[in-house]
């Protein structure tokens, strides 16, 4: 599938994790996740430990058990996680960027010797709380708080909605306003007023454990709250260390949907030889190879910025739109050429196709990056 060769590009390190998390994928995804999505389960008591020990969780990170590589190999990883599901890699991304790295970034010592090195090994489970019932896109209005009474300890109460690894997780980095603007807390579940209800009947990313929070008087000590910053930049940095293995990951599922179709076109006999062997179809196939390159170039470009240090959440923004868009209108075409079958467990593609409709979505919006492209572009805001 990779016309042009970008593999070729990677370094020996980089391809030793592409073909791990291949293997991974191969061993261990595969074989079940059809029934994962049908069941509308995900078995992380048994991916966890084995994603740990192969250095997936936090594996951008360095110290405290990470495997600190570079950002070109996380990128890859998550593009070979995704092309088995996008579950999978959304687990991945919510466990090392959005629970991981916040302790990482910001949290104080004792925080990241507790959490870190449990989190890494799989054995310890994280999620990260911002969006809300009523404040998606808009963070900025959160409702969920956090006082601090006369024994200096917080308690927090709110909600918080869609959140990825929520009923599984042992910890949650909790983001609330509080006096002196958004901060953030380390929340272990466990902590009485705390609970996380499993949303169901979900008909994308099934394969992936979705949860709302609830904070009822959640009382928590002051060394809970994450000392180092202050304001919305600290989960906004958040999402943008997930948003690139977004961009990274759904060059995985496009790749899987494409393949599918190649394999379908060439032994599905119509009018006396294979629909591969059409016009119409090799020129579906062709635009979907051209976009799946543009993608995986974008990834690659935007992953040596990052090692680079260079790269911004604009950049990020650009990747995460582009690349989702892409994606999804592979698996659409995929599905086109596979026909009824296209709408089966049977083959990979509607599984993708419903999954990247919520990765459209989540972690920004296709509008809300178009209007940080357009206001990139303009120097003019129009998010209100």
């Amino acid at each position: 599938m990779d016309l042009l060769n970008l593999d070729d590009q990677l370094t020996p390190e980089q391809r030793m994790v592409r073909d791990t998390a291949q293997g991974f994928v191969r061993e261990h995804v595969l074989p079940g996740v059809g029934d994962w999505f049908e069941e509308g389960t995900f078995p992380a008591s048994s991916l966890a430990p084995v994603l740990g020990s192969l250095g997936m969780l936090g594996m951008h990170l360095s110290g405290y058990g990470c495997a600190g590589l570079d950002a070109v190999s996380y990128g890859v990883a998550c593009r070979e996680l995704e092309a088995g599901d996008s579950g999978l890699r959304s687990f991945v991304s919510v466990q090392g960027s959005l629970a991981m790295f916040p302790i990482w970034r910001y949290g104080s010592e004792e925080q990241k010797a507790e959490w870190l090195p449990r989190m890494a090994s799989g054995e310890a489970i994280g999620c990260f709380g911002l969006t809300e019932p009523d404040h998606g896109s808009d963070p900025s209005g959160m409702r969920t708080h956090a006082k601090q009474d006369v024994s200096g300890d917080w308690l927090l109460n709110g909600s918080k909605m869609w959140i990825t690894n929520g009923s599984i997780a042992d910890v949650a980095i909790v983001w609330a306003q509080t006096d002196s603007g958004v901060r953030g807390f380390v929340v272990p579940t466990s902590t009485p007023g705390f609970s996380a209800p499993e949303i169901h009947r979900k008909l994308s990313l099934r394969a992936s454990v979705t949860s709302s929070l609830y904070f009822d008087d959640v009382r928590l000590p002051a060394s809970a709250v994450l000392p180092g910053v202050t304001g919305l930049k600290g989960p906004l940095s958040c999402l943008s260390e997930a948003r690139f293995g977004i961009l990274w990951g759904v060059v995985g599922a496009g790749r899987a949907c494409l393949e599918a179709a190649i394999d379908y076109a060439k032994t599905r006999v119509q009018f006396g030889k294979p629909i591969g062997g059409f016009q119409l179809t090799q020129e579906k196939l062709a635009w979907m190879a051209v976009s799946l390159g543009q993608a995986g170039l974008t990834a690659l470009h935007l992953g040596r910025l990052k090692d680079a240090g260079e790269l911004s959440p604009r950049q990020v923004s650009f990747g995460k739109l582009a690349n989702v868009r892409a994606a999804l209108d592979i698996a659409r075409q995929a599905r086109s050429i596979l026909g009824a079958n296209g709408v089966t467990l049977e083959y990979p593609v509607i599984r993708h196709m419903n999954n990247l409709e919520s990765v459209l979505t989540y972690e920004g919006t296709q509008e809300i990056h178009t209007l940080v492209l357009g206001e990139a572009l303009t120097g003019l805001p129009a998010y209100r």
